[in-house]
């Protein structure tokens, strides 16, 4: 098999695996990903060393109380004024034992990230992770990814310095297809097909979707996850970000990547061949599993999450994914298209766009209407689309601005 596509530019290729324990850092570790790829550290003594953890600073308990679990040996907090809560969270929770090293600010995630180290994973949600993400490849580590928000925002900076092999996705989405695109090569690949649960108005027309409720939106069905990613999820801009992001993992033209609906979020990811054979992989809804790959690559970690009970009768279904109530993944296309700022504006306005709908001030449709109506002005005004980290900051500060402006006015004539 040659040309093969189970390995691409961006992703970790197989390699014999070291002995011994594996020294990885844990960045956004109070948050949802964090906090599983504690319990999958905490369940697998010997097989991984934790070198640091690095939080927003809103948590401090739950931090000190990892730190401590773990033995981690530097905690790094991206707001300076919680660091004496910190401290006196971590003596609380050592004792006469001496406490880790303290790093507090906002390049402090990013110092950590460059520390000596096997495998940073990357939990932060939103494009602050870029920075760490940076970092991280800057500085040879592996990266297990699952702040698909820094990939979106500086895909072609990524891109620039990320070695061949050096991430390993970590979205259930991208491990599904890591691991299904293993099972031919470049030539035999016809698409990738990403799964969408549906989120919580699945099968709600436009109209219906008018009057959802922020409590609502936050609702998911399947995935426990934050108040950002779960609303992403219920507008399906999860999914867009998700389309772009498996185009820069796997190199794979946008025309040849299809979203379907499955509610049951088992299957986690498809690839589809030339010859219409369909590899998918599939496990019960549990982001343990793709953590822990990320985590342990090119070993798979036992017992990471439940397996698959075959001996119990279930259904899975399929739909073909609603354009018109949900018309984020066809705007994620277009951005991603157009390539250079348009991702950062895409994404720094969505963030904006979900935090007014959280406030009352936008309703749940006018998130990626507005969105939109960003990314449309960008594109109007010629922006420069040449990608540097200066331009990806002030193209993110532009969207945001202008979408708290848009969402401002939607309040004023609501």
């Amino acid at each position: 098999m040659t040309d093969s596509l189970a390995h691409p530019h961006l992703v970790f290729p197989a390699a014999a695996a070291t002995g011994g324990p594996r020294d990885i850092v844990i960045l956004g570790s109070t948050g949802s990903i964090g906090t599983q790829a504690i319990d999958v550290v905490l369940r697998n003594p010997g097989r991984f060393r934790v070198m640091g953890l690095s939080a927003a600073g809103g948590r401090v308990g739950l931090l000190a109380e990892q730190a401590r679990k773990v033995r981690a040996g530097t905690v790094a907090v991206a707001r300076e004024d919680t660091v004496p809560a910190l401290r006196e969270a971590l003596s609380a929770e050592y004792g006469a034992e001496p406490l880790p090293e303290i790093l507090a600010g906002p390049d402090a995630a990013a110092e950590l990230a460059a520390r000596e180290c096997h495998t940073v994973l990357n939990g932060i949600t939103g494009s602050i992770g870029l920075a760490p993400t940076l970092a991280a490849l800057e500085s040879g580590r592996v990266l297990a990814l699952a702040n698909k928000e820094s990939l979106i925002a500086g895909g072609p900076l990524v891109r620039a310095v990320a070695k061949p092999g050096q991430i390993v996705p970590v979205d259930s989405e991208h491990s599904a297809l890591f691991q299904a695109l293993a099972g031919g090569s470049r030539a035999e690949v016809r698409k990738l097909v990403v799964t969408a649960s549906g989120g919580p108005f699945r099968g709600r027309t436009r109209a219906e979707l008018a009057a959802v409720t922020p409590g609502e939106a936050l609702d998911h069905p399947t995935w426990d996850m934050g108040p950002v990613v779960t609303i992403n999820s219920a507008t399906l801009v999860n999914k867009g970000l998700e389309v772009i992001e498996a185009h820069l993992l796997f190199d794979v033209p946008f025309d040849r990547i299809e979203v379907v609906v499955h509610p049951q979020s088992y299957v986690h990811s498809m690839v589809e061949f030339i010859d219409g054979s369909t590899l998918l992989q599939a496990s019960p809804p549990d982001m343990r599993t793709p953590i822990a790959l990320g985590l342990g690559w090119p070993d798979r970690v036992p017992d990471a999450a439940p397996a698959c009970d075959w001996t119990t009768a279930s259904s899975w279904e399929f739909f073909p994914l609603d354009q018109e109530a949900f018309p984020s993944v066809g705007l994620a296309r277009r951005v991603g298209e157009l390539g250079g700022t348009a991702p950062a504006v895409f994404n720094a306005a969505n963030e904006e766009c979900v935090e007014a709908f959280r406030a009352g001030r936008l309703p749940f449709n006018g998130i990626v209407d507005t969105v939109a109506e960003v990314v449309a002005e960008h594109g109007a005004t010629g922006r420069d689309t040449s990608l540097t980290v200066a331009d990806v900051l002030a193209a993110e500060e532009w969207a945001r601005a202008r979408a708290r402006e848009m969402a401002a006015v939607s309040e004023v004539r609501a």
